[in-house]
Parts: structure tokens; sequence; C-alpha cells
């Protein structure tokens, strides 16, 4: 029996334009696709009608499917000898679990192959009018997970760290609106500058994207009255100003 491959596919942050060109075509090839809560589910009116559909989606406390039956899913399809497409939200490298998958596949002696996607990190800010770096405000910008492996028995994050990078450039944090508060509170405590520039951006580079634009002191605030809720990022950092000289360009 012929042996199937696993594409681990991003699916790009929310516009359904913003899937790679590649990522598509093997959407509209594939036998079986695994998707994650925050495709494009319009993506998946590309699919082939005889495509076998699966929802793999996560919200926090809420796993359809756990990790481990992911895997062995994937596996289980292409010793079928499936094309199968694991569409994940995003890049299936930047806080996606594609680096675990991949590693279970190979370990199966299944082949696969990585199609990059756009992150959100990169691209919600980008819609909100807010560029990660600039020349003059930031030569560097850091990504971090407001949602780590609830089984570490102890937080990664390096806060003094974290607050001294905000202090060259721009900090990114994905899937932070649960945890936020006590995030925040962490950076006031190593230092960051409570004036900074800050903005959440929920619902990014879709038709419902918002953008609540305060500093870090106001920001928790700001984001719990207007009820925010996932998914949403947020940006901390001087870039965040140019939103208002004229980088909106998103805002209907």
């Amino acid at each position: 029996m012929n042996v199937g491959k696993v594409y681990l596919v991003g699916a790009g942050p929310g516009d359904p334009g913003l899937i790679t060109v590649k990522g598509l075509d093997l959407l509209r090839r594939a036998e079986v696709v695994v998707h994650d809560r925050l495709i494009p589910h319009e993506l998946l009116r590309e699919c082939r009608a005889d495509a076998e559909i699966i929802d793999a989606g996560k919200a926090q406390h809420d796993h359809r499917i756990p990790q481990p039956q992911i895997n062995a899913l994937l596996v289980e399809k292409a010793q079928a000898g499936k094309l199968v497409v694991r569409l994940k939200g995003g890049d299936p490298f930047v806080f996606g679990r594609g680096g675990e998958e991949g590693l279970f596949c190979h370990a199966a002696g299944i082949p696969f192959e990585v199609v990059p996607g756009v992150s959100s990190a990169i691209a919600a800010p980008a819609y909100a009018g807010i560029p990660v770096t600039d020349r003059t405000l930031a030569s560097a910008f850091t990504v971090l997970t407001g949602h780590e492996n609830p089984n570490k028995p102890e937080s990664a994050i390096d806060y003094p760290a974290i607050a001294a990078a905000a202090r060259a450039g721009t900090l990114v944090l994905l899937m932070g609106v649960t945890y936020l508060p006590q995030i925040i509170a962490e950076l006031l405590k190593a230092g960051i500058d409570g004036a900074k520039p800050a903005a959440c951006i929920e619902a990014g580079t879709t038709p419902d994207q918002r953008v609540i634009v305060g500093t870090v002191d106001t920001i928790v605030g700001l984001a719990q009255a207007a009820q925010v809720g996932s998914p949403a990022l947020f940006v901390i950092g001087d870039v965040v100003n140019l939103r208002a000289q004229g980088l909106d360009w998103h805002t209907p």
C-alpha cells in the first residue's frame, strides 16, 4: 500500500485571501482536511466535494480532539494512502503545534511538508495600521504567547527580558485575552513603561476587526470594558502611534 503524505499548511490570520498559492492548491487537492478552529472557514468551500473534513478546533478548556489524537489521526489517514492537509490558523510553526505534529509523523515514518502561513503576529497589526518595525521607532519585535503549556511547572517567560525588549522595539502578545491582567502586571513589575502605547486587535484581518488603543497602564481596563474576546492580540510599542498618523487604512 502506498503511504500518503501530510501537509502542515498555514491558513493565514483570518482573511481567506491571505492563504498562500501553494496552500490553496493543496487544500483543493486534499483527500482529508483536519482543520483548526481559527482558520478562515470560507476556505473549506475550496475543498473537493469528496474530501473528508475533520474539525479539530480547540478553545481554551475545550479541546474537541485532544492533541495526541490529532497526531494519531494524521498518521492513520496518511498510512491509508491519503493526501492529508492539516490546516492551521496563521503559521504552523508559530504557536501552532506544527512542530509536534511534524515530529510525530517523522517518528511514524510518514512523509510531511510544511507550508508556511502569514502569522497574525504581523498581519493583524498591519491591518490595524501598526507596523511592527519602523526605522525610527522599532528595530526589533518580540512575539510571546499568553497561553503557555499548562503542564509546565512554571512560566518560561522572562518578564525582565521582555520588558527590556520593549525598550528596543515592539512587543506582540498572542492568545493573551484570558491572562492579560496578570501579564501586564508582570511587565509593569519588570519595569516596562506604563505610558508606552498599546493596542488590542480583536478578529484581526477580518470584517469584524476591532482596534482599541491605549497605554500599558490602561489597555487592560479598555479591553475589559469593550468585552474583547478571542481571537485577539496585543501590541505594545511606539509604533502603535503610527495608526493615528495616517496608517489606519482598514477601518471602514
